[in-house]
């Protein structure tokens, strides 16, 4: 490993990309953003933004040069084609690791699990994904490990769902809240006495800053779980938005999944969510206990300030 701490972020655009390289070079770390467009991508004078494609290997080794880690958080749109770009891309990220000698760090989900590992994960529950998407997620997973006999080192944070200032992309934005106004209803998608983990996308980006600075204390193949805020009763999160946003007496709704169900096979967007169904349905925490023996402590914003600076930022307050 060099001893420049110099990032390449791949979707440094996207919401855990974009918060990850904001957190890496308040660590210090000279951050590079991989983008195609640079010039419509975020506003942020740390990062130096470089047009290229992360489905292009050229485009990811020369971005690479010089650089320590590799941030591998691009994350095709919508689901949009992940059978066909998601493990491509993460054999570019492993080539370059490999050529240049950097480290990737992989944002994790708990995708690759099935049913058979709740209602607790912790770095060792068997991966038995029993959804297309949990299984490339776990395909991508086993792909990084066996590249460290190519000269390419991984460590993957795991998280439950994402939500933060950024996150476009996410449940947060696309079913509790409405984006761009104000909080007249919360939608909650899964029982409502049935645990769910969320992760505040900025105490997520700043674990994975905190690992890159001892990466070279790290197994050659490394994972850790991100406990992130765990709701016993799930819909205790609908609870906290309402009381963020200054919307107490606003009605929590059951989201509409037998609708989803019968749209699903007429829009891929509808299908993709619809395949998640089971995370909802069943009680999923993630044992950040490994995190914090390393770390020593887990990042953690209090939930109402987490959920304010959310709201604010996407145009519901």
């Amino acid at each position: 490993m060099g001893g420049e701490k110099t990032a390449l972020v791949l979707g440094a655009a996207g919401g855990v990309g974009f918060e990850t390289a904001k957190a890496l070079a308040r660590h210090g770390w000279r951050v590079r953003g991989l983008v195609r467009r640079p010039e419509a991508a975020p506003d942020f004078p740390e990062i130096k933004w470089l047009q290229g494609d992360a489905m292009a290997p050229e485009d990811v080794r020369q971005a690479a040069v010089g650089a320590t880690i590799i941030v591998h958080a691009v994350n095709p749109p919508g689901y949009k084609d992940w059978d066909k770009l998601v493990l491509p891309m993460v054999e570019n990220s492993i080539a370059a690791a490999a050529a240049v000698g950097a480290r990737i760090i992989l944002p994790g989900t708990i995708y690759n699990y099935g049913p058979d590992a709740f209602p607790v994960l912790s770095e060792a529950s068997p991966q038995n994904p029993t959804t297309r998407k949990g299984a490339i997620r776990a395909e991508m997973e086993r792909r990084l490990e066996t590249a460290v006999s190519e000269g390419a080192q991984t460590v993957v944070l795991r998280a439950g769902d994402f939500f933060g200032p950024y996150n476009g992309n996410s449940w947060f934005t696309q079913a509790l809240v409405k984006p761009g106004a104000p909080v007249k209803a919360v939608t909650y998608p899964g029982k409502r006495k049935v645990g769910h983990a969320w992760a505040y996308l900025p105490d997520f980006a700043e674990t994975i800053a905190r690992l890159a600075d001892r990466e070279a204390e790290l197994a050659e193949f490394d994972t850790f779980h991100f406990a992130g805020h765990y709701f016993g009763e799930g819909v205790e999160f609908a609870d906290d938005i309402r009381r963020a946003a200054g919307a107490e007496k606003a009605p929590i709704r059951n989201f509409p999944w037998m609708a989803l169900g019968a749209l699903s096979p007429f829009a891929r967007k509808l299908r993709e969510l619809n395949e998640m169904r089971y995370l909802w349905m069943s009680e999923v925490r993630l044992d950040n206990t490994k995190l914090k023996a390393f770390l020593g402590e887990e990042p953690h914003t209090p939930i109402d300030k987490a959920l304010h600076a959310s709201l604010e930022a996407i145009g519901c307050l």
